[in-house]
């Protein structure tokens, strides 16, 4: 039997990241279906200029900030009401072998992907929890399934979105709150600036995110590949021996994905405000 499609109509939906990208996209879809969209973003000005056109709220959010993401989702409920869904959608993408990568970065890349996601996903549950109902959605990536060259402390941060992901799912079990994890391909949007092509590995619209988000919301599934191909991909590169996997992915160019724009001037203007992306951390006031 098919599963009852849910209305997202009147739903509460925090997004964080959304000034632009896969956030400002899917904040995009949510309100077209009637859905009362919070937009949280370190650039105020960005996100409140992509609220007016959508008819949406936007808060100055540092997801790096522990205190302050806590007293934004309060102020949230405050305004707006109990929140029905967050989506963790805040990232970064600074590319570098690892050991061209310094320490900043590392710091940034693990408080940005990583801990912002865990501290959402806790609140989440603490607010939602005792009402017996809410959504959560972690925005990961394919490279939160397979390693890449040029992104070790990316792809590190996107395996652990999945296995937190995984866990709180499974913790969550039979209480009404229900946890998606998303993992697209490569993404058009600032953060792919200088990344090429691959075979089989082809690129995607944030438009193409932001649909497979509201499928999910609308029929609740854990897993969300975009495209849904990946899935498939994933498995079959997972049942090969090592050698014979490794051995596929150069073959079809996906060890050159990342590392590829290493380098690239493309990527000077964002991982320039990449570099500026955790004031929190930067001043010592994470926590």
């Amino acid at each position: 039997m098919a599963k009852r499609e849910r209305s997202l109509a009147g739903k509460v939906v925090v997004i964080t990241g959304a000034a632009q990208g896969i956030g400002a996209s899917t904040a995009t879809a949510l309100s077209r279906l009637g859905a009362k969209v919070v937009i949280g973003d370190l650039d105020q000005v960005l996100a409140e200029k992509t609220a007016a056109e959508l008819g949406a709220e936007a808060l100055p959010l540092d997801v790096t900030d522990t205190r302050g993401f806590t007293e934004f989702l309060d102020e949230v409920e405050r305004r707006v009401g109990p929140i029905d869904v967050l989506i963790n959608n805040a990232g970064i993408m600074p590319l570098a072998p690892l050991d061209e990568e310094d320490d900043a970065a590392t710091r940034r890349l693990l408080e940005i992907n990583l801990h912002a996601v865990i501290h959402g996903t806790r609140e989440a549950v603490k607010r939602m929890r005792p009402r017996g109902t809410g959504h959560i959605v972690n925005i990961a990536s394919m490279a939160g399934k397979a390693g890449f060259p040029g992104a070790a402390t990316y792809c590190a941060t996107k395996h652990a979105v999945v296995g937190l992901s995984e866990s709180v799912h499974l913790e969550l079990h039979g209480t009404g709150v229900l946890v998606s994890c998303v993992m697209p391909a490569v993404v058009r949007t600032e953060l792919a600036s200088g990344l090429g092509e691959a075979k089989f590995f082809k690129s995607v619209q944030p438009e193409d995110v932001a649909q497979a988000i509201v499928d999910a919301l609308r029929r609740p599934k854990f897993d969300v590949f975009v495209p849904t191909s990946l899935d498939a991909m994933g498995r079959i590169t997972r049942l090969l021996p090592r050698r014979l996997g490794e051995g596929l992915l150069r073959a079809l160019g996906g060890d050159k994905i990342l590392s590829s724009a290493t380098h690239s001037s493309a990527r000077a203007e964002y991982e320039s405000r990449a570099a500026r992306s955790a004031p929190a951390v930067e001043n010592g006031t994470d926590s």
